[in-house]
C-alpha cells in the first residue's frame, strides 16, 4: 500500500467513528487560533492608546481582554487537547484488539510464521506511533495551521512587508523537516526491529533461567542482553537526535529572521512608514508563530513515523485466514466418530518435501488407535490435520463419512480434545483451567473430573484447593500434576473423539501410571488416537499404524506387527527387552 491508501485506509477503519470528537476538537482549536491572534493584536491599541497616548479610558480594558484571551486559549487548548486524548486512546485500544483478535483467530500455519517478539513490539511500539499519528498529529495540524493562519493575518495587517520578509521561514523549515521526516521512518522501522529482537530475547530468558543457571550461563546471558540492549539504544539515539535536530535550526532560523525584521523595520521607522505600536503587534504576533511553525516543521516526521508503523500494521490486521468455512457448509453431525484419511499429502511450505506421502488410514468409532514411528515421520503432523490445524495439499479427511472441509469448523473442533506432551495451563485458578474447556461447567463438574482424572489428591492438598493461582504455565505444579489438569479439561468438554499426542513420554513410571490411569478413564468408548513414545502405553490398541517417512508402513494389532514387521520388532525390542 501507498501512503494515501495507508492514511484512507486507518481513517475509515480507525478514525472515522470519532469523527464528532475531532470535528468539536477542530472548533476549539480555532478558539485557540483566534484567541492567539487577538493576543498580538490587542498589543497595538494598548501601546498606541495607553502608552504613546496616554490614554486611560482603555486602562481596565484592553487588560481584560487579554486575560479573557489567555483564559479562552487555555481552556480552549486542554479541551481540544483532552478530546484527541480520547480519540487516540480510543484508537489504540481498536488496533490492539483487532491485532489480538487477529492472533487469536489465525490459522495454526499462520502462527507459525509469526515472531512473537516482533508482534508484541508492533502491538506497543508501532500502535502508539500510529496513535500518535491519528491523534496529537491531527490536533497539532489543526491548531498551529489555524493559529499561525491567524497570526498572520495579524501581520499582514500591520505591515504586508513585514509579513512577506517573515513568511521566507516557513518553506526554509519545511524543506529541512521533509529530509529528516524521510530518514525518520526508516530510523523508526529499524528501531522496531531491535526493540522485537529484545523482546523475544525477555521471553527465552524467562523460559530458560534454569537453563542458565545450570550452564552456568550468566556471564554469557548478560553479555547477550547488552547487544540487544546497546542495538535497541543506538537506534533510539538516532531518532531523539532526528528530533532534536529541528530545534537549533528553527533557532539559527528565527534569529536571523529576527534581526532581518529589526533591521528592516526600523528603517520602516525612521521613515514614518510603520508606527511603533505596529512594529510591536507585528512582532508580538511573530514570536507567538514561532511556535506552531516549530511544530509543523516537525509535523513530518510524526506523520512518517506512524505511516512508516502502520505498514508494518495493517497488513498483520488484515491477515485473510487460508482455513475458512465454505459459504454451504454444514453442521458435522457425529454419530460412530470414525475418521479415514484418504490419499493424504502434506507439506508445511510450498518449496519443502512432502511430510505426509499419500496417507490412507482409518480410526475406526469408539476404539484406540495408535501411531508409531521415528521422531519426524509425520505422526504429529496426522493428528494436527483431524481438527484443521493445517490444510493437505491434497486428499480428504472425513468423519463418519463427512469431509471436514465441508462441515463448519467449530462444529468440528467441539467434537475433539486434544492432551499433549507440552501441556499449556494459563496464570489463573486450577478451577478456571479445567473449565476452559467447557465455561458452563458447574462446579460439580469440576470436581467430578478431577477425581476421574486422579487430580483431586494434589489440589485438596493446596492452600486455596480449586481457587489456587499455578502461576504462568502452570510453574508451581509438577509436570504429572500439570497433565493431570490437562486431562481433567479435556474430560469436561466432552468430546467424542480424543487426540493424545506424547502426553505420557516425559513423566516417571509412578506418575506415567496414574495418568495413564486418568488416560483410560478420558478414552472409554471414545475414538482415541494416540501417538506414544513408549510402546508398553499402547500395546492393547485395537490398531497400530507404522509411519515411517510420511508413509504408511503397516499396521495391525501389536501381536501381529511383532509378526510382519521387522521395523515395529525393533522398536518393541529396543524399549521392552533391552
Amino acid at each position: 500500500m501507498n501512503n494515501k491508501e495507508i492514511l484512507k485506509k486507518l481513517y475509515n477503519n480507525y478514525t472515522k467513528r470519532f469523527l464528532p470528537k475531532i470535528l468539536l476538537s477542530i472548533f476549539f482549536s480555532l478558539l485557540v487560533a483566534g484567541s492567539t491572534s487577538a493576543i498580538a493584536w490587542l498589543l497595538d491599541p494598548a501601546i498606541k492608546k495607553i502608552f504613546i497616548e496616554k490614554d486611560q479610558t482603555l486602562l481596565l480594558v484592553i487588560p481584560f481582554f487579554i486575560i479573557l484571551a489567555f483564559t479562552t486559549k487555555g481552556v480552549s487548548l486542554y479541551i481540544a487537547r483532552y478530546l484527541m486524548i480520547i480519540v487516540g486512546e480510543g484508537v489504540k485500544k481498536k488496533l490492539q484488539f483487532d491485532m489480538l483478535k487477529t492472533l487469536i483467530n489465525a490459522d495454526t500455519q499462520n502462527i507459525d510464521k509469526k515472531h512473537s517478539g516482533k508482534f508484541i513490539s508492533n502491538l506497543t511500539y508501532d500502535v502508539q506511533h500510529i496513535t500518535n499519528l491519528l491523534s496529537s498529529a491531527i490536533l497539532n495540524l489543526v491548531k498551529d495551521s489555524l493559529t499561525l493562519i491567524g497570526l498572520v493575518g495579524v501581520m499582514f495587517f500591520q505591515n504586508w512587508k513585514l509579513a512577506l520578509i517573515s513568511l521566507i521561514m516557513i518553506p526554509l523549515a519545511s524543506l529541512a523537516s521533509r529530509n529528516l521526516g524521510k530518514r525518520m521512518g526508516k530510523v523508526t522501522t529499524q528501531a522496531q526491529e531491535k526493540s522485537g529482537t529484545l523482546t523475544t530475547y525477555l521471553v527465552e530468558l524467562f523460559k530458560n533461567h534454569k537453563l542458565t543457571k545450570i550452564f552456568q550461563k550468566e556471564n554469557y546471558e548478560t553479555k547477550r542482553a547488552d547487544v540487544h540492549l546497546h542495538g535497541l539504544m543506538e537506534k533510539n539515539k538516532k531518532i531523539t537526535t532526528l528530533l532534536i535536530r529541528m530545534s537549533p535550526i528553527m533557532e539559527v532560523l528565527t534569529g536571523i529572521m529576527i534581526a532581518i525584521l529589526i533591521y528592516y523595520s526600523g528603517k520602516l521607522i525612521v521613515n514614518n512608514e510603520i508606527e511603533v505600536n505596529n512594529f510591536f503587534s507585528f512582532l508580538a504576533a511573530m514570536m507567538l508563530a514561532y511556535q506552531p511553525v516549530r511544530s509543523l516543521s516537525t509535523l513530518n516526521m510524526v506523520i512518517n513515523q506512524g505511516i512508516s508503523a502502520a505498514s508494518r500494521i495493517l497488513p498483520i490486521v488484515d491477515t485473510v485466514n487460508s482455513i475458512q468455512d465454505e459459504t454451504d457448509a454444514k453442521q458435522l453431525k457425529v454419530e460412530e466418530s470414525k475418521i479415514s484419511f484418504e490419499n493424504i499429502f502434506f507439506k508445511y511450505e510450498a518449496n519443502e518435501e512432502n511430510v505426509l506421502k499419500d496417507v490412507s488410514l482409518e480410526f475406526e468409532g469408539g476404539k484406540m488407535t495408535a501411531l508409531v514411528g521415528h521422531s519426524g515421520s509425520g505422526k504429529s503432523t496426522i493428528l494436527n490435520l483431524i481438527p484443521r490445524f493445517y490444510q493437505p495439499q491434497s486428499g480428504v479427511i472425513k468423519i463418519d463419512n463427512q469431509s471436514i472441509y465441508e462441515v463448519k469448523i467449530d462444529s468440528l473442533r467441539k467434537n475433539i480434545s486434544l492432551v499433549s506432551q507440552e501441556t499449556t495451563l494459563f496464570d489463573d485458578t486450577i478451577k478456571n483451567n479445567i473449565k476452559y474447556a467447557n465455561e458452563n461447567a458447574t462446579d460439580e463438574e469440576v470436581l467430578e473430573v478431577a477425581k476421574l482424572s486422579n487430580s483431586d489428591e494434589f489440589i485438596e492438598k493446596l492452600p486455596n484447593k480449586y481457587e489456587t493461582i499455578i502461576g504462568e504455565n502452570g510453574v508451581r505444579l509438577s509436570g504429572g500434576e500439570k497433565q493431570r489438569i490437562s486431562i481433567a479439561r479435556a474430560m469436561i468438554k466432552k468430546s467424542s473423539i480424543i487426540l493424545l499426542d506424547e502426553a505420557t513420554s516425559s513423566l516417571d513410571t509412578e506418575t506415567e501410571s496414574k495418568i495413564q490411569e486418568a488416560l483410560n478413564t478420558l478414552t472409554k468408548n471414545k475414538t482415541t488416537i494416540v501417538i506414544a513414545h513408549r510402546l508398553s502405553t499402547v500395546l492393547n490398541s485395537n490398531n497400530i499404524y507404522l509411519i515411517d517417512s510420511g508413509r504408511v508402513v503397516d499396521n495391525g494389532r501389536h501381536e501381529d506387527l511383532l509378526i510382519k514387521s521387522e521395523l515395529y520388532k525393533n522398536f518393541y525390542e529396543k524399549q521392552i527387552k533391552k
